[in-house]
């Protein structure tokens, strides 16, 4: 197969050919707004999943796992509930998980290994199965190529928004979707490895190979969700899965993989910034680029530690060129680093390089700040490679929201 361009297109996690989703309320949220998802592909489908790398996981990531280790990673359908997050419940949680999964195999017809499970909400609270046997057969009932929207709003928590994404590629002639949904808004600081929480479904109508899909969506992960922070804090549920049907009728292969991969970074990338975005409080989106490392860990350790330093966004939130924030956490975050050669810059303003502050640029630097996407750098001086995180601005209104998130 030629390999051809992508556009983006209106969609999300049903656009897809052989794909169906639904968003209900079940009263699982006291506020009433939907709380159950649920996404099934109309054949098995492979799939390919990244989990939370926190050693405490919740009892969804552990029967998931366990689902797609029997199915050798086959899945016919995701059941997702938000308002809870079924973590830190012990035997009952995990039992509970499994029952989440069963009911969803009964209605779609397939094992109870094809189907996986995921959660988000306050940790330590144990699911009321009451809401959701009854919730789940509800979902199935609303199952429609054209309810997407619907099961991106039914997996937020404190989300100002839902996040949904849709590509199409030409690939042998046929056209391929790839589509997703995402959720998070605060508790993000992703650290996942192939084995408010960040949660990422995506869905594509090719048919891919596990091996090859799991490769694809380690390197896509790595670029794009795993390079995004709002506080730094690694969630107990996180969990990426992409999905695969064939319904389009093309097989994406080692030829074609470079532009699947560009596809799926797309899809990937702007669900990530949506994250972003609808940070909790958050008024900036903010870019990190480190510049000038000897190696890209190097740069992406930089960036992250810049990322998820509490002066460095209260400083962007203010509206505050402080320069000196930002080359401190440089230094201290363990990498080879050359002051005398380093550069700060903020914007196009470049306000230290080579050893000496250029202040009388801040007036320049504070007036970039008050825009909404912002990007800061820093360049280390000790070789040639870059990285880039992307994050937000510290507010008031985070520490109110997860001052008052249990109560």
């Amino acid at each position: 197969m030629t390999p051809s361009s992508s556009s983006t297109m209106t969609g999300g996690i049903a656009t897809a050919r052989g794909f169906q989703a639904a968003g209900i309320s079940a009263g699982i949220k006291a506020t009433g707004k939907p709380d159950i998802a649920l996404v099934v592909s109309d054949t098995p489908a492979a799939a390919a999943a990244m989990f939370t790398l926190n050693k405490v996981q919740a009892a969804p990531v552990l029967v998931s796992k366990e689902h797609l280790a029997k199915s050798g990673g086959v899945v016919r359908a995701i059941v997702i509930n938000s308002g809870c997050a079924n973590a830190c419940t012990g035997d009952t949680g995990l039992a509970d998980a499994r029952t989440m999964a069963a009911e969803t195999a009964k209605l779609v017809g397939c094992p109870t290994e094809h189907v996986l499970v995921a959660s988000t909400g306050v940790i330590g609270v144990n699911l009321p199965m009451d809401k959701l046997k009854n919730g789940i057969p509800e979902a199935f009932a609303a199952l429609s190529g054209a309810n997407g929207s619907r099961a991106a709003q039914a997996i937020m928590t404190t989300d100002p928004f839902p996040k949904e994404s849709c590509v199409t590629l030409i690939a042998g002639g046929k056209t391929i979707t790839i589509g997703g949904m995402a959720k998070g808004s605060g508790m993000i600081g992703p650290d996942m490895a192939p084995s408010a929480t960040m949660l990422a479904f995506v869905t594509t109508d090719a048919a891919v190979p596990q091996a090859l899909l799991q490769r694809a969506l380690v390197e896509v992960v790595d670029e794009t969700f795993n390079a995004i922070s709002v506080d730094g804090d690694t969630s107990t549920n996180d969990a990426v899965v992409l999905l695969a049907n064939g319904a389009s009728g093309a097989t994406i292969g080692e030829a074609d993989y470079p532009q699947f991969m560009k596809a799926l970074h797309d899809v990937c990338l702007e669900l990530a910034l949506g994250i972003v975005r609808g940070g909790e409080g958050a008024t900036k989106l903010v870019k990190v680029t480190v510049s000038g490392a000897v190696s890209v860990g190097e740069a992406r350790t930089t960036a992250k530690a810049i990322a998820t330093s509490l002066l460095v966004k209260t400083a962007i939130h203010g509206g505050d060129p402080n320069w000196g924030r930002l080359l401190a956490v440089a230094g201290r975050a363990g990498v080879a680093f050359d002051p005398s050669r380093a550069k700060v810059t903020i914007g196009p303003t470049v306000l230290f390089a080579d050893g000496r502050p250029y202040d009388d640029r801040a007036p320049e630097a504070a007036a970039y700040l008050k825009g909404r996407d912002v990007v800061v750098g820093v360049d280390l001086g000790a070789g040639d490679k870059t990285s880039a995180v992307w994050t937000c601005d510290l507010s008031a209104e985070y520490v109110k929201i997860n001052a008052e998130y249990r109560t």
